[in-house]
């Protein structure tokens, strides 16, 4: 292996890494917080990327990049909100919370899935590039978009965590996910920090889609495989920490760089399958994991 096509392997796995990590912060977040799982993830990934197109394509709205990307995040956030109080909230407090939530987020899945397909067609369609050129580093060459990709994430997460650890409300949030009796006898408004991690989690889902679609063909069933790779990380990862989830995605992304250059494309899926086995093995609670749920 040359040094060129070394580069070439770090480089598509910290893209797919950065990708990971926004999908699998999102699932990480809800279930943290409210302890379910949310089947509707990958949804949100095909939405986020549709009303993105929308919002920038030439032949809809034809609005620049950076507008069309905060809309989305608007838009996301508040069907993240809505999915929550229509399909979870009702079922909260009851004993089998975990199972009516999968049933009722797989539901929303594909009620969005269809939407989309009536809305927008079973036409494949992309996203116009973040940027165009090429940027060449210690003598290798690489897409601009790429850097950017990987930087705009970076920003995100890291935006994600300061809000989460610093300000008040992330706080108040971390200490619903703990315990949200005793964070409601301390007064704080659980339905609302329960419905802000969904919506929260939806935005994250829809930003990935977003980059998603800046390097690949879209149709409306493309958050099915995104959502199998974020659960494979947050499994993989575990939850104990917001970063947990993070270091994992990176790891993750580089094996299947190398998976798909040694093994081949098809049987990549088996090497991660294979090596989250051995993970959960050797130790339960995921490779960052720690026996306590909390952010």
């Amino acid at each position: 292996m040359d040094i060129v096509t070394l580069a070439a392997i770090l480089k598509g796995g910290l893209v797919l890494g950065a990708l990971y990590a926004l999908m699998a912060t999102g699932l990480s977040l809800v279930w943290t917080t409210l302890g379910i799982f949310n089947f509707a993830h990958g949804a949100f990934i095909a939405l986020g990327a549709y009303v993105a197109w929308q919002f920038s394509n030439a032949d809809a709205l034809g609005l620049p990049m950076a507008p069309a990307i905060a809309l989305t995040c608007v838009v996301m956030f508040a069907v993240g909100v809505v999915i929550h109080f229509l399909l979870v909230k009702p079922f909260e407090r009851r004993a089998d919370v975990v199972l009516i939530s999968v049933i009722t987020t797989l539901a929303g899945s594909a009620i969005i899935e269809n939407g989309l397909l009536l809305i927008w067609g079973p036409r494949s369609r992309q996203i116009e590039q973040l940027t165009t050129g090429k940027a060449h580093l210690f003598g290798l060459q690489f897409a601009v978009s790429e850097l950017l990709l990987l930087g705009l994430v970076m920003a995100i997460l890291i935006g994600l965590g300061l809000f989460l650890k610093k300000s008040r409300a992330g706080r108040a949030m971390r200490a619903v996910a703990q315990n949200r009796d005793a964070a409601q006898l301390l007064g704080l408004n659980v339905p609302l920090y329960f419905a802000t991690a969904f919506g929260l989690a939806a935005v994250t889902a829809g930003l990935a889609g977003v980059f998603v679609g800046t390097i690949r063909f879209m149709n409306p069933a493309m958050g099915a495989e995104p959502l199998m790779k974020a659960l494979i990380v947050v499994i993989f990862g575990g939850v104990a920490r917001f970063s947990s989830p993070i270091y994992a995605a990176f790891i993750i992304g580089l094996l299947e760089a190398f998976s798909v250059y040694f093994v081949g494309l098809y049987m990549a899926p088996a090497v991660l399958f294979f090596t989250m086995i051995v993970v959960l093995l050797i130790k339960p609670e995921g490779l960052f994991g720690k026996h306590q749920r909390t952010l």
